[in-house]
């Protein structure tokens, strides 16, 4: 394909590139004047970062011709070709006679607003913006800024957090600045003198129901021989799985002025290159304003406004969530989903559908963390990891010619909060000393993603959930879980081998493994004949989860908050897959697993909540109209859950509540 000729320099510098329309053709803005835009005019502007990443802006200024309208589009659409479909693409409609640098999109101010269905939208760069009740971002491209009001809640800083450091990470690559401020410590260059902030309004579960009705996914195709959209999904969050590799989607945002429009990235040539005016043409017919903006974007660059719609957005080589790894140590969580890296290998498409960059099969390199630098660890302990480490995985494999790195950051549950800022630092060390090329993508301890596990060549990944793996840093291995899988424990007396009634063969053979790196003859035990030495090695024997509904298809469980911020008590549904983060210390929560019914009470409900809670449990399982009545309502208390209730949640940490989260999150800045 031939290429503008202005093209040829571009994106090959971080910074700022603008061309504007004239007689049809490109003519690059000089420097000097960059940064005024007039509504005669179109313009097309590309921001590279380091990275580097790119961003297409197409601004249409109200009064340019359609025909230079026109003309930016398929500019700006040669221009995402020339890049190799990389950039985001941006589409706005100017409405002022004459703009600054700061509306070139690449300045914003997010706005934080929700108590469990919380979103992040785009404001007016402004003080009149702010308030005192809410959470902002005011994101300057190289430097980030998360402002808190004083009257803000916690579930709203969290997500400010997690918002900000995912633009940080993601958007900009982890090459820009991100600082914390709270009311009173501002960045006066941004937005000028600070006026008096007004407070908050106290309607968060309000825009909690507004926000889950906000989003409507559609797809895109021709395969009826027309572009036509159809629908997908009303009312968020979606899932990530609906959007198939070989379609284009349209994420319809418009009660906030803005629509997101998702190229799959085996969609057909023409689907991708109408995308822009599908998108426009979809504004036309819902009669949104011509300022709406659109966002085009390809599989892989999607912005952090765009994935907040999902509930388990996952990027590739990144982990969002809980992973599937054996672990062996004194607290070793359930692992859902039965480990089989090699078999998701032996198939192409599999890997394809799984996020797998390769089979795994490529170079590895691992290195400890000790005292603020990385030491060597040999190579036949590789998929060995301790929890009170962290450790730094470089991972090479070939993509066509070309040569490719990922750097798995892996952070231990037990490691120490300097352990933890080395390794960012060593990773961003490495990933500097390569010049910036490989992908990073730091794993929390029990999130390990599949493409890490298949790196120990069809071994099962071995967790040791406490020690180190420094001289005399072991700790006796041992494991515990909730009967449904086949679990090892080593003691003094011999070696264990457990087999729980709902044990996969795959979940077996890792085990057989295990037993071999223990080293040793195990005695295996199915789950019900266990001898008085297997109980009495692991201190006598205790309740454990165990469900006749572990060995079949159930339902889904259903997380509720209930609380009367609003002056009533009210139950409010937690949107998606929940977490243990879920649970608000602050609430009462209704866990309904379908046999039974638990109140969780947090330690920070009022009474209001604690002594209402019981009858709206009540009242829960009485309506329901396939006949539940009498189903057990079980009351529990914050720090004090059983097995029976802590399986329900991936990798629950008994401790999560020991540190606040926020102290966690803050770690991470």
């Amino acid at each position: 394909m031939v290429f503008h000729k202005e093209f040829q320099n571009a994106g090959k510098e971080p910074g700022l590139q603008i061309w504007r329309i004239e007689k049809m053709d490109l003519k690059p803005v000089p420097k000097q004047l960059q940064g005024n835009f007039f509504t005669g005019d179109a313009y097309v502007v590309l921001y590279t970062t380091s990275a580097p990443s790119y961003n297409v802006h197409m601004w249409l200024g109200n009064e340019c011709s359609q025909d230079e309208g026109g003309a930016a589009a398929i500019f700006a659409m040669q221009l995402d070709d020339h890049l190799g479909g990389a950039p985001v693409q941006y589409r706005e409609q100017i409405f002022f006679s004459h703009y600054t640098a700061r509306w070139c999109g690449l300045w914003r101010l997010l706005h934080i607003k929700g108590r469990r269905a919380i979103r992040a939208t785009e404001v007016n760069m402004s003080w009149a913006s702010f308030n005192r009740g809410d959470c902002f971002i005011v994101d300057l491209g190289k430097d980030i800024y998360q402002w808190c009001g004083s009257e803000c809640n916690r579930f709203e800083r969290l997500k400010a957090s997690e918002v900000a450091i995912g633009i940080r990470d993601n958007e900009r690559n982890g090459r820009a600045s991100l600082e914390m401020v709270e009311d009173g410590a501002e960045p006066q260059a941004a937005l000028g003198p600070k006026p008096n902030i007004p407070a908050g309004s106290p309607d968060d579960e309000t825009t909690d129901r507004s926000n889950q009705k906000k989003g409507t996914l559609y797809m895109v195709s021709d395969a009826a021989g027309s572009m036509k959209t159809s629908l997908v999904a009303q009312s968020s969050p979606f899932k990530q799985e609906m959007l198939t590799p070989t379609e284009c989607y349209i994420l319809d945002n418009g009660v906030d002025s803005k629509i997101f429009l998702w190229k799959g990235p085996n969609a057909n040539t023409e689907e991708r290159k109408a995308a822009m005016k599908v998108a426009e043409q979809f504004i036309k017919d819902k009669n949104y304003p011509k300022n709406t903006q659109i966002q085009v974007m390809p599989a892989g660059g999607e912005t952090t406004l765009f994935k907040q719609f999902f509930s388990n957005w996952k990027d590739k080589d990144q982990t969002t969530g809980p992973g599937q790894a054996y672990s062996i140590g004194r607290i070793a969580k359930v692992s859902q989903v039965p480990f089989d890296a090699s078999s998701l290998h032996s198939n192409k498409t599999m890997a394809a559908q799984h996020g797998m960059v390769d089979d795994g099969s490529g170079k590895v390199q691992i290195w400890r963390v000790e005292g603020g630098d990385k030491v060597p660890v040999d190579p036949s302990s590789y998929g060995q990891f301790y929890g009170g480490d962290c450790y730094l995985i470089l991972y090479t494999y070939r993509q066509g010619s070309r040569e490719q790195h990922i750097i798995y950051t892996w952070q231990g549950l037990k490691c120490t909060q300097d352990e933890l800022a080395a390794s960012a630092f060593l990773t961003v060390k490495l990933d500097d000393s390569m010049g910036g090329s490989p992908v990073q993508v730091r794993v929390t301890q029990g999130q390990e993603p599949a493409h890490l596990m298949s790196l120990f060549k069809g071994k099962p990944m071995i967790i040791h959930i406490g020690g180190t793996s420094r001289k005399g840093g072991q700790s006796q291995t041992g494991s515990t879980d909730d009967g449904r899988h086949m679990h090892e424990h080593n003691h003094p007396g011999g070696l264990f081998k457990w087999k729980g009634v709902a044990a996969s063969e795959e979940e077996m053979a890792a085990a057989k493994y295990a037993c071999s790196f223990l080293g040793g003859s195990a005695t295996e035990i199915s789950e019900g004949k266990e001898p008085a030495g297997f109980w009495s090695a692991l201190g006598g024997k205790k309740d454990y989860q165990t469900s006749k509904s572990l060995q079949k298809t159930v339902k889904p469980p259903r997380l509720f908050g209930c609380s009367n911020k609003t002056g009533r008590l009210i139950a409010e549904e937690v949107p998606g897959d929940f977490t243990q983060s879920d649970l608000a210390t602050d609430d009462v929560m209704l866990l309904d697993t379908w046999e039974q019914v638990f109140v969780w009470i947090g330690n920070d409900a009022n009474e209001v909540e604690r002594n209402g809670a019981d009858k709206i449990a009540k009242d829960y399982v009485d309506s329901d109209p396939s006949g539940r009545r009498g189903t057990p309502v079980i009351t529990i208390k914050q720090g004090f859950e059983p097995p029976t209730f802590t399986g329900w949640f991936q990798a629950w940490d008994a401790k999560m509540w020991d540190t606040d989260p926020l102290d966690r999150i803050r770690a991470r800045f």
